[in-house]
């Protein structure tokens, strides 16, 4: 199918009506995955600096409340289960959301809440045209047109989109939109986009979980820590971590039980109530989250926990950059010890 760029604001609008739309929108100076009403709000060509990993797991979520009354305790559960678009989002941030499934929906638990959301939402990626010299996607199984997670891709031939059908649940939503159907010219034009967009950053991960199962009491961990200032940046932006906290808040006979992000890289994460800290300084943090994505992870669900999106390259405020981490990682000889 053909979607012209001029007619983008109009197609929005018309989905408004009947999902909440959430889309790339500038503000203060960044580029946000907000809800919106008007189509003109929407910034698409752009990455957004937070995650859309935030429409399924967002980043304070209530999951119930309850009020104490002279009749009893009652209580009214907060699954959220509007309709949902999520339009433009990157293939990297798709992906993400395969990898976030293993994790709210697998053999052994089930969150309601994120899975409510994943089924009633329809995630239209946008494909990368130009990677950013930060991307690394292909070296972790991805790529600019990578199509795991989304139900539409969209590829941009200048003034108009060639949109993809990837799913099902894709070809029906494209089916309500009444749009004309793509040439064998712009066919051929979309292909040859996806091959000059292959070229992201490299990284060899080849052989990286084995290399870690070696490395929990390596010395290379005492110093990769030192310059890290613990700010969980990294986490915070990134698509596929997952960590939270839960609290109770409440006031006189009423309350709620709320969810909000949390990170691996905060101290008081996995401080116990008897006050010992398992993970006492940034070793221990660093070392915590490396082997999650690379290594329990994918123990667990045979797959890496990174998609290459270069978030927590872009914003880390002290230049760690995970890359010539992993380049190290590979390097060290695990035999002996290295100083």
């Amino acid at each position: 199918m053909i979607i012209n760029k001029r007619e983008i604001a109009g197609l929005l609008e018309n989905l408004a009506k009947e999902y909440r739309v959430y889309a790339p929108v500038e503000k203060d100076g960044n580029v946000l995955l907000e809800v919106i009403e008007e189509g003109a709000e929407a910034a698409l060509g752009a990455a957004t600096k937070k995650p859309a990993k935030e429409i399924l797991f967002p980043q304070s979520e209530e999951l119930f409340s309850y009020q104490l009354s002279d009749e009893g305790l009652r209580m009214e559960d907060k699954i959220d289960k509007t309709k949902t678009v999520a339009f433009g989002i990157r293939p990297c941030d798709a992906k993400s959301m395969i990898l976030l499934d293993n994790v709210f929906h697998n053999d052994q638990y089930e969150d309601v809440y994120y899975t409510t959301r994943r089924k009633n939402t329809i995630i239209v990626s946008l494909g990368c045209s130009e990677p950013e010299s930060t991307c690394f996607c292909t070296s972790v199984g991805g790529g600019p047109f990578n199509t795991d997670g989304s139900d539409v891709l969209l590829i941009d031939l200048g003034e108009k989109y060639l949109a993809e059908a990837v799913t099902d649940q894709g070809k029906e939503f494209l089916s309500k939109l009444n749009l004309p159907e793509a040439g064998e010219e712009e066919k051929a034009e979309a292909e040859g986009i996806k091959k000059q967009a292959q070229a992201t950053s490299e990284v060899d991960i080849t052989g990286l979980k084995e290399k870690l199962d070696g490395m929990f009491e390596h010395p290379y961990w005492d110093r990769l820590h030192e310059k890290c200032l613990g700010c969980a940046a990294c986490t915070y932006l990134c698509p596929t971590c997952h960590c939270f906290d839960i609290a109770d808040e409440a006031k006189d006979k009423n309350g709620c039980r709320v969810r909000n992000w949390d990170s691996c890289m905060f101290p008081l994460f996995t401080l116990h109530g008897s006050g010992h800290n398992p993970r006492p300084s940034g070793k221990e943090r660093w070392r915590q989250r490396l082997m999650h994505k690379f290594k329990y992870f994918v123990e667990r669900y045979n797959a890496t926990a990174c998609v290459g999106c270069g978030r927590c390259i872009k914003n880390c405020p002290v230049n760690l950059d995970i890359r010539q981490v992993l380049a190290e990682i590979k390097a060290q000889d695990t035999g002996s010890e290295v100083s």
